[in-house]
């Protein structure tokens, strides 16, 4: 007994050690008062907001990953729902109503000028950055509440570091919200309503998350002279909360079943739909629809064989899902030829870059190889340097590396020459200093030194 007790003594101590939020926790004023001056949007940071706007509207515009991340890294996004969740930690009625004011005229202005900004450009066309930001999933739930966490924990300490910048980064709040204007600006509802939903998300669970690192981190609430007032204050809070989570919460339900779904249609494809001489082409899994569309090619699956798979998908979790299989591409009015031909070519495509990757590689090997043996890697000025003053009477040096095979034992070995023109004969104690210093100038293990 007394040794398990001691092993949760030093357990609990280990994680009090490394564990603890109060180690260089910063002064809470301090802490809420720099959410509170983010929460404001007039002047300075409305006009950092638009233009942090217009920069990821390029980003998306010409399908540049870089661009999108600095628009992330500039947009002052993050203050107002970070204000929400400490308002709500701290029962402060006040600084809810500045940061949902603020939020609002923040996603206002930033839809606006995304779709002002897609109405006049010349780009019109669909790239992947935008369409990417169309669908949220149960990850993107995710990035936002560990995000959220991490943003709390880092302004509530001392050593603030670079964190802020990357919850703005993993979050990617800017985006959805221009995709959102893309939306707008082209007449498309579905992008417009798939990135608001995103955009949404990611706010209330960034705001979840504040509010759980205010209330573990024991922030200490508002207090209220006149308690009727405060507990109308309560009341408030509690119905704008519930309103605003009760639709993040079924939305994130669903983001969950769709996920469960897709994972399970996947795994029932990887091991039911295998087959020795045909291949899977394509597939499309709609949760919608509870429908699965697999596009086979090669030999033909008996109809019993494909009636067997249907018959399990109980065992996957899929029995009201449709079952639908395409084999040869010839009818034309089931099978969508372009999109096989899409998915041929990105296949290609793929298979080329890690081709070219593989080769890359290869040849920076190559090239150091061939460096080292033709002695690029190691002749500089800065060694003819040291050998005048070391050696003054040295001209010129060549440095090579070369194979020498043993006749009698067949054995291959790897030797350095170094090729020494001088201005006159160097002693035999001047060969052997040369040559010891060459060895360890080079690294080379056997050195032959042939002096001109």
């Amino acid at each position: 007994m007394k040794l398990d007790s001691r092993r949760n003594f030093l357990f609990r101590k280990f994680l009090k050690e490394y564990l603890d939020l109060h180690r260089s926790k910063e002064d809470e004023q301090v802490t809420v008062e720099y959410i509170r001056n983010g929460v404001e949007f007039k002047g300075t940071n409305l006009w950092i907001l638009i233009f942090a706007t217009v920069i990821a509207s390029l980003g998306l515009n010409v399908n540049s990953t870089a661009v999108i991340i600095g628009a992330m890294l500039i947009t002052p996004l993050m203050g107002p729902i970070m204000g929400i969740g400490l308002s709500i930690g701290l029962n402060d009625f006040e600084l809810m109503k500045r940061s949902l004011k603020s939020y609002a005229v923040t996603t206002l202005f930033s839809v606006v000028t995304a779709t002002l900004y897609f109405l006049f450009t010349p780009l019109d066309e669909v790239q992947s950055e935008l369409l990417a930001r169309t669908s949220p999933t149960i990850y993107d739930v995710l990035i936002a509440l560990m995000g959220g966490l991490a943003g709390i924990v880092a302004l509530a300490t001392k050593e603030k570091g670079n964190v802020i910048p990357g919850v703005a980064i993993a979050t990617a709040l800017m985006p959805p919200l221009c995709t959102a204007g893309f939306g707008l600006a082209t007449g498309n509802l579905l992008y417009f309503l798939g990135a608001f939903y995103l955009y949404f998300i990611d706010s209330v669970f960034i705001s979840l998350a504040t509010y759980i690192g205010v209330r573990v981190m024991h922030f200490e609430r508002k207090q209220f002279v006149d308690k009727e007032r405060e507990r109308m204050v309560k009341r408030y809070i509690v119905w704008i909360t519930i309103a605003t989570m009760c639709p993040a919460v079924y939305l994130t339900y669903n983001i969950v079943r769709e996920t469960f779904y897709q994972t399970a249609a996947n795994r029932f494809i990887t091991q039911e739909l295998q087959f020795p001489d045909s291949q899977i082409l394509n597939r499309d899994i709609s949760y919608d629809k509870r429908e699965i569309r697999v596009v086979l090619v090669g030999k033909e699956i008996p109809e019993n064989q494909i009636v067997e798979a249907r018959n399990r998908l109980g065992e996957y979790n899929l029995d009201k899902t449709k079952l639908v299989v395409f084999q040869g591409v010839g009818n034309s009015s089931t099978i969508d030829i372009s999109n096989i031909k899409s998915m041929v070519m990105e296949d290609f495509y793929h298979n080329s870059e890690k081709q070219l990757s593989e080769q890359r590689v290869e040849l920076d090997s190559l090239r150091k190889a061939l460096n080292a043996f033709s002695g690029l890697s190691q002749v500089d000025a800065r060694m003819g340097r040291e050998m005048k003053v070391l050696f003054p009477m040295v001209k010129t040096i060549s440095v090579s590396k070369s194979l020498q095979l043993a006749v009698d034992s067949a054995r291959m070995d790897t030797v350095t020459y170094a090729i020494v023109g001088c201005t006159h004969v160097p002693s035999k104690q001047e060969k052997e200093k040369m040559s010891n210093w060459l060895k360890a100038r080079t690294g080379a293990e056997k050195m032959h030194l042939i002096v001109e």
